[in-house]
């Protein structure tokens, strides 16, 4: 697979694998050997980039990755966040998730942590999972770069920070990538400032939830049953109104895919690939077919005019229904 290089020399390949809802928030847990077996599977296809966090599962997450990779651990990147007001010596307790806290101590424990899980010396690509509104970023950046001093950590990332935020953070420490929600139905990082503070500070963008969290593949519709202990259920967008309203990006999708003999889900992760050569998908799956029709993105590519035809036919439709909760999106953009 083409690689791509995030911030000053990160380089990873085009398509990463987001390893979250391997047994995290889509209800669905795979058993641990088949999602090991499945990261190994997407590392065999060619992506040597894996996202994690301390917060999926909890910690669980972290374990299968480290146990996936660690026969290839030296051709592989890894990255993991903290952020999460987590004790990673008691088990987890209630629903959702916790408060945050970036407190420089508590970011160092963190790490300690995550080093163990993973089973790795060092972390290659740390993030802050949500600007702690507790904590000066300045604070957060000073204690990830003593983390990189001490060889602990190698770069360092910000998740659905606040442009402003960025580019103090970048001071003190520089920033290799930002982890933003980024695909044809949320456009945000486009308006926001944060693509322009990538453009401006040389950083990579890293899109997560490339294909809409799902409904970009055109396998979803209003008449989906999405489980109980599925987030998706929660979230406006995921409405039968919402999804039925939404449609139409779908069927953008769908008459490109038909011309390019591709998925809709290819054509959205092309498009993706195609809007700065430092973007990153990580779509995510728990299907082995799924990941391979992800990873055949890397070979589709959009001409001008296809591009144009995509552009055009989206400025018509007006998404229906907010990407997260008022709770979640308050947690972005700070």
């Amino acid at each position: 697979m083409d690689k791509r290089t995030l911030g000053q020399g990160l380089e990873i390949s085009a398509i990463g694998f987001g390893c979250m809802g391997l047994n995290f928030s889509y209800g669905h847990a795979l058993p641990e050997a088949d999602a090991i077996k499945l990261v190994r599977e997407a590392a065999d296809r060619g992506v040597t980039f894996f996202d994690t966090a301390e917060v999926y599962g909890p910690f669980t997450n972290e374990e299968i990755v480290g146990k996936a990779l660690k026969p290839i651990r030296d051709q592989v990147v890894i990255a993991t966040k903290f952020g999460f007001d987590l004790d990673p010596t008691k088990p987890p307790g209630g629903k959702g998730l916790p408060g945050l806290n970036s407190q420089p101590d508590h970011i160092k424990t963190a790490v300690e942590h995550s080093l163990k899980r993973l089973g790795v010396e060092v972390i290659d690509l740390l993030y802050q999972h949500r600007v702690d509104p507790a904590v000066p970023i300045e604070d957060v950046a000073g204690a990830v770069k003593e983390l990189i001093q001490a060889g602990k950590v190698k770069h360092f990332g910000l998740s659905e920070p606040g442009a402003q935020t960025v580019r103090r953070a970048h001071v003190v420490q520089p920033v290799t990538a930002l982890q933003n929600e980024y695909s044809l139905w949320t456009r945000g990082p486009e308006t926001n400032g944060i693509l322009k503070a990538c453009e401006d500070l040389g950083i990579g963008l890293v899109a997560y939830s490339p294909l809409g969290k799902g409904f970009l593949t055109g396998a979803m519709t209003k008449d989906s049953q999405i489980g109980e202990n599925d987030f998706r259920r929660r979230l406006p967008r995921f409405t039968a109104e919402a999804m039925a309203a939404n449609q139409a990006m779908v069927d953008i999708l769908k008459s490109v895919a038909e011309e390019k003999k591709a998925s809709p889900a290819q054509i959205a992760l092309a498009w993706l690939l195609a809007q700065k050569p430092w973007i990153v998908p990580i779509p995510g799956t728990t299907k082995l077919h799924r990941l391979e029709e992800n990873l055949g993105a890397a070979n589709v590519t959009l001409t001008p005019a296809e591009l144009r035809k995509i552009e055009d036919a989206a400025a018509k439709i007006h998404v229906q229904g907010d990407r997260y909760t008022p709770e979640l999106e308050a947690t972005t953009g700070r």
